[in-house]
């Protein structure tokens, strides 16, 4: 078995690559529907990004405290950068009564999230566990999150293509925003996080 660090990158590196194709796809589908949820999806997918970015960043040294405090803070201030997004958008998309076009090609990218996410959020626990790594902790519930917000994104959606219904997406995100925001104070205090 590798050591722990190296696998440790290599999760950030296939979570970056991941959320680059997720958040291209997801924002240019977002663009072409008109929905607000699929580009904040989209943004989420940014925000994993620059999360897995610092967890590279941290994993770097194998576990310098200094790193470790830092990189912690860093995740916390992506939590708070992506609550702030989601909120923002799912108020703005509520009261401009914006009913997006049906998108497809973002059903597909949620689902395919929801088999994704889930995953590198087990491989990321396991390996912060080995590593004592609070930091990685914290970034496995940031994907966790990713991943909840992509059942969301895919029943907004799926609702919306059905039924009609814009609006459904949009609440949804708004009652996810104080745990995100939770996570993000409790990375920002170097606590350990725990959904």
């Amino acid at each position: 078995m590798s050591d722990p660090a190296r696998r440790g990158r290599r999760l950030e590196y296939l979570t970056l690559a991941w959320n680059s194709v997720e958040a291209i796809v997801s924002i240019t589908a977002g663009v072409a529907a008109g929905s607000t949820a699929l580009i904040g999806f989209g943004m989420d997918a940014v925000v994993e990004s620059a999360s897995g970015g610092i967890l590279l960043w941290r994993l770097q040294d194998g576990g310098s405290t200094t790193r470790e405090r830092r990189a912690l803070q860093l995740v916390g201030v992506t939590f708070l950068v992506l609550a702030s997004w989601v909120g923002l958008e799912a108020l703005r998309s509520l009261l401009a009564r914006e009913a997006p076009s049906a998108s497809y090609v973002g059903i597909a990218v949620a689902a395919l999230s929801l088999l994704v996410m889930p995953w590198l959020a087990r491989q990321k626990r396991i390996v912060a566990r080995e590593l004592g790594s609070h930091a990685l902790e914290a970034d496995s519930r940031q994907t966790d999150l990713c991943a909840v917000l992509s059942a969301i994104l895919l029943t907004g959606l799926a609702l919306n293509a059905g039924f009609g219904w814009w609006w459904v997406d949009s609440v949804a995100a708004l009652v996810m925003v104080p745990v995100i925001v939770a996570e993000g104070v409790q990375a920002l205090r170097g606590e350990r996080c725990e959904c």
